[in-house]
């Protein structure tokens, strides 16, 4: 495994705490009841002080296991830098400045998110409720269907929401520490390289290996564009965005500490487009 790519253990046991979640919410359903009611019961797991308590403690598990994990990583990086001395004393003092802002906001962004799926699940269970009895269906075959299908379904959006949110939290804290550190530039980093892993889409495949300042993110589908069987290219809905901040992304970003760890020249992106850039080069910018 490279260096800076996301261990994955903390994302499998996120995941597991989302569909654990996601299932209960699945047990609350009464599809018996009228679907205002259905509604309302789902809706207010989101205020329970219990769910909460939970949705926290889930949000605390996953931002901090991140941020222990990069401070291994950034200290063992900091051991074959000239600068060693200061990312150590920086690294002492992160907690109190911008980082450790960053660690509690992202904490309740994705509290916030996981307090989401009672109210995303309900829209999806009275949809399907709504829809079915408009067919003349029973509802005692309505709700063996909810409880055969939709756990498969929440599973499903629970492991989304875990892979884009662990992979938007790391961003984050990797550009906050860089920022924070004087490390202006990073390394898009793909699953499996540009050649992929059969799941990275064509756009990050082709971004992967590319230098990004952190105040210019790309728009790598604009910049690898998508051509339809109609010869015309797909709309960008995603925009400028950076490594591992767009859903369903396991692109990461690999802060450039020492040049002498990348094979140049490399690939740079800047006003718009790629181009390659030698080491001396990129001396002169960084």
């Amino acid at each position: 495994m490279e260096l800076w790519e996301p261990k994955r253990r903390i994302e499998l046991a996120f995941k597991r705490n989302l569909r654990r979640i996601a299932q209960e919410i699945i047990q609350h359903v009464d599809v018996t009841a009228d679907i205002d009611a259905v509604q309302r019961t789902l809706m207010s797991l989101s205020y329970t002080p219990e769910f909460t308590r939970f949705a926290e403690s889930v949000a605390v598990k996953m931002v901090t296991g991140l941020f222990d994990d990069q401070g291994r990583t950034w200290r063992q990086a900091a051991k074959a830098n000239t600068k060693s001395r200061m990312l150590y004393q920086a690294m002492q003092q992160e907690l109190q400045g911008p980082t450790g802002r960053l660690l509690m906001a992202q904490i309740q962004r994705n509290a916030g998110i996981i307090k989401t799926l009672p109210l995303n699940i309900s829209l999806d269970v009275t949809a399907y409720i709504q829809r079915e009895t408009t067919k003349g269906r029973r509802a005692s075959a309505i709700a063996e269907e909810i409880l055969e299908k939709f756990p498969a379904h929440t599973r499903a959006r629970a492991e989304l929401i875990a892979r884009t949110e662990v992979s938007k939290t790391q961003t984050a804290l990797t550009e906050s520490r860089s920022r924070l550190y004087g490390v202006n530039w990073y390394v898009w980093r793909a699953v499996g390289g540009r050649g992929g892993d059969g799941r990275t889409r064509k756009s990050h495949r082709s971004m992967s290996g590319v230098l990004v300042h952190w105040d210019d993110p790309p728009a790598p589908e604009d910049l690898f564009p998508v051509i339809g069987k109609n010869g015309r290219r797909y709309r960008n809905t995603l925009g400028h965005y950076h490594a591992g901040c767009c859903p369903n992304c396991r692109c990461y970003a690999e802060p450039v500490i020492v040049l002498d760890v990348f094979t140049w020249p490399m690939r740079i992106y800047r006003n718009g487009s790629i181009r390659r850039i030698t080491k001396k080069e990129f001396e002169h910018i960084r």
